[in-house]
């Protein structure tokens, strides 16, 4: 059969279908918690803007670039919307589909909302169809994607937000495919951005937002792709080196996809928070100063490339497991200023994390993904203390209050530089039924 064809009409049904309003209560959650991300992500790599706009000269236009209080071009406001969106790496996502979700979407479908006088209700039902897109596509084909040295985010995501823009736009049913068609060959996104001090994890976001653009733009010029573009040797064939992949149902284990996703409350790789958190839990047992070594027990997909001592910058802290955790250990937090250049140059927190071990264990490895687990030991001359975080905060199971998300908003929107009077203006009207245009006001 037709995977692509099948994926589509999948695809094509949760479109179709009502939306129950607790997944639309949701979706605005994570606009808004898209929407201050990418305004503190613009302020956190201002000085890189700033280099950018001096040799890009991005042209003037009519719409935002939210966070750089600019007004750009469509393609400029879309790409630079990514690459803030995920600056922090503190956008949403989830562990089973090991894929940021929200960010290439809302970066493509607000400029788009914007451009065609869309409103909050119809971006927030293509968000919904978009994420699960993404998701359906990504938990298909991991972890083997990732052990091969991709990144779902662009490779899944562009698929997912080409998705949700043609829904919005109301894009008839050959075009949304052949739109489809063109994501497919586009897509791209390696994982080898997180290593070794490199910069360029945002980019991948950056581009998948305008990749997306691109496949709908020449999808609506007319322009065909293969009728299978999923099989044979496209997609799947590229993305897992396997011609026949299974692919999962929409709404896997009941739930719509954006349910299953988390918001961060550490500044950092979702892969350390589990640590992170056991490591907050033993503060009240054990001081930074006592330390002799720290033994971390986790899941073998966490470890390749977030089990580094040497910290480069920023980039590098959040991707690092010991970072993380010696942050935890000694500020009993990890937010944005624990990740600051300032705040990775400290010979306390440096000479923690050195004497911090991550390992393999062969059972949570079992457990993965339905537990991303880590067990944090920390040695000292007095004895060993010993934690272990299944559910770390933030995940579905163990989710952040209204009191707890509205603090983590509040947070980040003024790190972005945002008025207190702005941030409760856009978290006011996220639930009026208004053009989206009314909710970048400001930003």
């Amino acid at each position: 059969m037709n995977k692509s064809i099948q994926f589509l009409e999948m695809i094509d049904s949760i479109w179709l279908s009502p939306i129950p309003k607790k997944v639309l209560e949701r979706a605005k959650r994570s606009l808004l918690d898209y929407l201050a991300v990418t305004c503190s992500g613009a302020e956190f790599q201002k000085d890189k803007l700033e280099k950018y706009y001096e040799f890009a000269q991005p042209e003037e236009g009519k719409f935002k670039a939210i966070g750089t209080g600019k007004n750009l071009v469509l393609k400029e406001a879309v790409f630079l919307n990514g690459l803030n969106g995920h600056a922090l790496d503190f956008d949403d996502g989830t562990n089973s589909g090991i894929i940021h979700l929200g960010s290439p979407i809302f970066s493509l479908l607000l400029p788009l909302a914007e451009r065609y006088g869309k409103t909050i209700e119809e971006v927030l039902r293509a968000a919904v169809v978009g994420y699960e897109a993404s998701y359906t596509m990504a938990v298909s084909i991991q972890p083997g994607h990732k052990a091969m040295g991709y990144h779902a985010t662009g490779t899944c995501g562009t698929l997912g937000a080409t998705l949700a823009a043609a829904y919005m736009l109301g894009f008839t049913e050959e075009e949304r495919f052949q739109a489809f068609a063109c994501a497919s060959v586009a897509a791209s996104g390696m994982l080898k951005v997180l290593d070794d001090g490199s910069e360029l994890k945002p980019y991948n976001v950056a581009k998948t937002s305008l990749l997306a653009l691109t496949s709908l733009q020449m999808a609506k010029s007319g322009f065909k792709g293969h009728k299978d573009p999923l099989g044979g040797r496209g997609f799947f064939k590229m993305m897992t080196g396997k011609k026949d992949v299974e692919l999962k149902p929409v709404l896997l284990n009941g739930t719509y996809a954006i349910m299953k996703s988390y918001t961060k409350p550490y500044a950092s790789c979702r892969y350390t928070h589990p640590a992170v958190e056991a490591a907050i839990h033993l503060r009240s047992s054990v001081r930074p100063e006592d330390v002799e070594s720290v033994t971390i027990r986790t899941y073998n997909l966490a470890v390749s490339g977030h089990d580094h001592t040497e910290i480069l910058g920023s980039y590098s802290a959040k991707m690092s497991i010991p970072y993380a955790v010696a942050a935890g250990l000694i500020y009993g937090r990890a937010g944005l200023q624990e990740f600051s250049e300032e705040a990775v140059k400290n010979p306390d927190l440096l000479g923690l994390t050195k004497k911090i071990q991550v390992t393999a264990d062969s059972e949570l490895s079992k457990d993965f993904p339905e537990i991303q687990a880590a067990i944090v030991t920390v040695h000292t001359k007095d004895g060993s203390f010993t934690d272990r975080v299944d559910y770390p905060k933030g995940e579905p199971e163990n989710p952040l209050s209204e009191k707890e998300f509205r603090e983590r908003y509040d947070a980040l929107m003024e790190y972005g530089g945002i008025s207190r009077e702005v941030g409760e203006r856009v978290y006011e009207i996220v639930n009026r039924n208004v053009p989206a245009d009314e909710l970048l006001r400001g930003l």
